[in-house]
C-alpha cells in the first residue's frame, strides 16, 4: 500500500470533492483534475496537452504538433504561456504524442527516448496518461487530451501504483463530461421553462407596449430585482421577422427605453433614462451580455473569457449611486440580428449573478426575442408594415443570399419583360398550290374523227397563238358541202323559172330553198374550218397528248388540251377562317404581303401580293378555309402549275405574349363568351 503522506497530496475525499464540484466547467475540471494528479502522484511538473491541427487534413490520425493548456504548479515566471513554462518540453511532447497515436498510458525515461517500466532510469520517468475520448473527422476515437506528469526516480512497483492512480483520476472526466451534459440539458429545461411562463404572460396583452410590461414586471418579480428595464431599437429594425433586414441609420441613442417594471409611463427625458439607454447603447454595440461588476476572487477562474472582456463605462455610471447596485444586460437577438436589450439591476446584499444565470437569462431571452419581434410588427400601422415588407424584399433580392434562386427570379423576370414588350413580325402560315395567271382549254368543236394530230401538240410543248394541233376529218362535210351547193343550185334555177313564168309563190318556196341550203352550206364551211384545231394562245401544253387517238371519234366539247403561259404564277393559299379576320384587316390597312417557300426548292423565297379572298369557305380535313388569291410578283422559270409549297403572311407587329397566348384567348373567349 503507498503512503500517501509521503506525496504530500490531500486526502481521497477532498480531492473528489474538488472534481465532483467542478465538473460543471471544462476549464476548471481540467485545472483541478491536473493538480489532482500531480498532487497525488508527487510529481515535479504537471502539464495538460491537446492536439494541434493536423498536418494533412485528408489524414485525421496524424493529429499535428501538441502543445500544452496547462501547466501545474504555476508560479511567478511563468507567464509566458503554458508551452514556455515545460521544464522537459521534448520528452513531454514526445510522450504526448506517443499517448495519443495508443490511445493508452505511456512511460519514458528522462534522458531517454525508449518507454521503459524498470528502475534504470535514475533521472526519473515521464507518464503520459490519456484522458477523455474525443472522435475525429474519420469517425475514429482518440483521446481528447493527454496529461504528461514528470516523476522523480521510484520502484517498479511504486511506479505502477501511481499510473494506476493517474488512470483512476482520469476516469473522472468522463463524469465531468456527463455532468456538463446534464447541466446543459437543465439550463435549457429552466430556459424553456421560464421563457414558457414570459411568453405566456406576453400573449396575454395585445399591444407591444402592454407585452413589454408585462416581461419587465414578470421577469423583475422572478428575479426578485430592483427594476428591469427593456430597450427596443429604433428605426427600421425589427420591424418583421424573418430575412434579411436594411440596417437602420443609428441615432446617437439607438436604443429607445420602451418598459421599466413597476412603471407606466416612461419619460426619455429623465437621467436615469438616458443612462439606461447608454448602457443598453454598449450592450447593442458589443452584441453580448455584460455584467457589472464583473465577477472577481474565485470566479475568476471560471468566468466567460469575454464577458471578462467586455467594456463597462456606461453601465460604471449606471451603477455610480449605489455602491451594491449590480446590473446586468442582455441582447435580444433574432437569428443574426439584435432586436434590444434587456436591463437588470438588483442592489440587495450577497446577491451576485453568475454565468450560469447570465446563460440561462441570455437562452430565454432568445426565445422571448421572435415573439416580442412579432407583437412589435403587429402593433404597427398597415402602411409602415407594407413598407417594411417591400423594403425587406428588396434586401433579399440585393443580399449575398440565395443566388440560385435570385439569378432564376432575374431570368424569368427578364423573360417577361420580353415577351411582354419585345415586339416581332406575326406571319400566319398557309399551305398554297400555284397556278398559271392565264389558262385555256381546248375542246372539240364537233363530234368528229382525229385524222392528225400535231407532233408538238404533246404536254410540255410550248406553241404559239394558231399554230396547229390537230386536224380531223371533213370529207363527209366537204361532200355534204358539194351536195349543199348542187341543191342551193338547182333552187335557184327554180326561182328564176317561177319569176319568167309569173309563178310568185313557186318562186317565194324556191328562193326559201335556196336559202336554207346555203345556211347549211355556211355552217358545213364552218366545221370545215373548225376542223384544223390551233392554239389559242401562246404558251405551253399542260395537258392532252392524242397522237395514240387518231382516227378516234371526238364528241363535242370534249376537252383535247390546257395551254397557259408559265411566265407569269400566282398562289392560291388556303387560310384558316381563326385567322381570316387578320388577313382581311391587313388587306384593307396597306394590302396583305406575304413570302412563298416551295417544296421543289424550300431554301428560295419570292415575295407575294393578296388580290382577293373567296368569300365562299369550303371544308378541308376537318376545319374551314378560304381561298386567297396572291400574285407572286418574282417568279421563276422552274415554277410549274399544281406546285405546293407555305406562304406566310405578314398580318403585322405583336409582342411574344400575345403571339404565345392569341390561339388560348380566342379559345377562351369562345368558351366563356367575354
Amino acid at each position: 500500500m503507498i503512503d500517501l503522506s509521503n506525496l504530500q497530496a490531500p486526502g481521497w475525499q477532498r480531492i473528489v470533492a474538488d472534481l465532483t464540484a467542478a465538473a460543471g466547467d471544462e476549464r476548471a475540471f481540467s485545472a483541478h483534475l491536473l493538480a489532482a494528479m500531480g498532487q497525488v502522484a508527487g510529481a515535479r511538473q504537471a502539464a495538460l496537452l491537446t492536439p494541434g491541427p493536423a498536418v494533412n487534413a485528408s489524414d485525421s490520425t496524424n493529429p499535428g504538433e501538441v502543445h500544452a493548456t496547462l501547466v501545474w504548479p504555476t508560479g511567478p515566471g511563468d507567464g509566458g504561456g503554458p508551452d514556455q513554462s515545460l521544464s522537459e518540453p521534448e520528452v513531454m511532447r514526445a510522450g504526448a504524442s506517443a499517448c495519443f497515436d495508443q490511445g493508452q498510458t505511456t512511460i519514458f525515461g528522462l534522458g531517454s527516448d525508449d518507454q521503459l517500466y524498470d528502475d534504470s532510469h535514475s533521472n526519473g520517468y515521464a507518464v503520459a496518461v490519456p484522458i477523455g475520448r474525443a472522435r475525429a473527422s474519420d469517425g475514429a476515437e482518440r483521446p481528447a487530451m493527454v496529461a504528461v506528469l514528470l516523476l522523480d526516480h521510484r520502484s517498479r512497483g511504486a511506479l505502477q501504483s501511481t499510473v494506476a492512480m493517474l488512470e483512476l483520476l482520469a476516469g473522472y472526466a468522463h463524469l465531468a463530461a456527463a455532468r456538463g451534459q446534464l447541466h446543459q440539458m437543465r439550463s435549457a429545461g429552466a430556459a424553456l421553462e421560464l421563457a414558457t411562463r414570459l411568453i405566456a404572460s406576453i400573449n396575454a396583452s395585445a399591444t407591444f407596449k402592454g407585452s413589454s410590461m408585462q416581461l419587465v414586471n414578470d421577469l423583475c418579480r422572478h428575479l426578485k430585482a430592483d427594476r428591469v428595464a427593456l430597450g427596443w431599437r429604433g428605426g427600421r429594425a425589427g420591424a418583421a421577422p424573418g430575412g434579411d433586414e436594411i440596417v437602420a441609420d443609428r441615432d446617437a441613442v439607438p436604443i429607445k427605453v420602451v418598459a421599466l417594471s413597476d412603471t407606466e409611463h416612461v419619460d426619455r427625458r429623465m437621467a436615469m433614462v438616458r443612462q439606461l439607454a447608454a448602457a443598453m447603447d454598449e450592450c447593442l454595440d458589443q452584441d453580448q451580455p455584460i455584467v457589472y461588476p464583473k465577477p472577481s476572487g474565485s470566479e475568476s477562474e471560471s468566468e466567460d473569457p469575454m464577458l471578462a472582456q467586455s467594456i463597462t463605462h456606461a453601465h460604471r455610471e449606471l451603477a455610480a449611486g449605489d455602491a451594491h447596485l449590480k446590473v446586468t444586460s442582455l441582447p435580444l437577438r433574432d437569428g443574426d440580428e439584435t432586436l434590444g436589450v434587456v436591463t437588470i439591476e438588483s442592489a440587495q446584499v450577497g446577491q451576485s449573478v453568475d454565468l450560469r444565470t447570465v446563460e440561462l437569462l441570455q437562452a430565454t431571452m432568445d426565445l422571448v426575442a421572435p415573439v416580442l419581434r412579432l407583437r412589435r410588427s403587429d402593433d404597427r400601422p398597415i402602411p409602415a408594415r407594407l413598407v417594411d415588407d417591400v423594403r425587406k424584399a428588396a434586401a433579399w433580392a440585393v443580399g449575398p443570399k440565395h443566388t440560385f434562386w435570385k439569378l432564376a427570379g432575374v431570368a424569368v423576370m427578364a423573360l417577361m419583360l420580353a415577351v411582354t414588350f419585345v415586339h416581332r413580325p406575326y406571319h400566319i402560315e398557309s399551305p398554297v398550290v400555284l397556278r398559271p395567271v392565264e389558262q385555256r382549254v381546248v375542246a372539240a368543236p364537233f363530234e368528229g374523227i382525229i385524222r392528225e394530230v400535231s407532233p408538238q401538240a404533246k404536254a410540255g410543248m410550248h406553241v404559239e397563238a394558231g399554230d396547229l394541233l390537230l386536224q380531223l376529218d371533213t370529207s363527209e362535210l366537204e361532200l355534204s358541202a358539194i351536195e349543199a351547193q348542187q341543191t342551193i343550185n338547182q333552187a335557184m334555177a327554180q326561182a328564176a323559172q317561177a319569176m319568167r313564168t309569173g309563178k310568185g309563190a313557186e318562186q317565194q318556196q324556191a328562193e326559201a330553198k335556196a336559202a336554207q341550203g346555203q345556211a347549211r352550206l355556211d355552217l358545213l364551211n364552218r366545221r370545215i374550218a373548225e376542223a384544223r384545231v390551233v392554239a389559242p394562245i401562246s404558251g405551253t401544253i399542260l395537258s392532252g397528248d392524242l397522237t395514240e387517238r387518231v382516227g378516234a371519234k371526238l364528241t363535242t366539247g370534249e376537252m383535247l388540251f390546257q395551254i397557259a403561259p408559265l411566265d407569269e404564277m400566282r398562289i392560291v393559299a388556303q387560310i384558316d377562317d381563326r385567322d381570316i379576320g387578320l388577313v382581311l384587316e391587313a388587306m384593307d390597312d396597306d394590302g396583305l404581303h406575304g413570302t412563298l417557300a416551295t417544296k421543289a426548292y424550300p431554301d428560295r423565297r419570292f415575295p407575294v401580293l393578296a388580290e382577293r379572298v373567296v368569300p365562299m369557305a369550303h371544308a378541308e380535313l376537318g376545319r374551314n378555309t378560304f381561298e386567297v388569291y396572291a400574285d407572286l410578283q418574282d417568279s421563276a422559270g422552274w415554277m410549274r402549275p399544281g406546285m405546293e409549297g407555305l406562304v406566310k403572311f405578314d398580318v403585322g407587329s405583336h409582342s411574344l405574349l400575345w403571339i404565345g397566348s392569341r390561339r388560348i384567348v380566342d379559345k377562351l373567349r369562345l368558351w366563356l363568351w367575354w
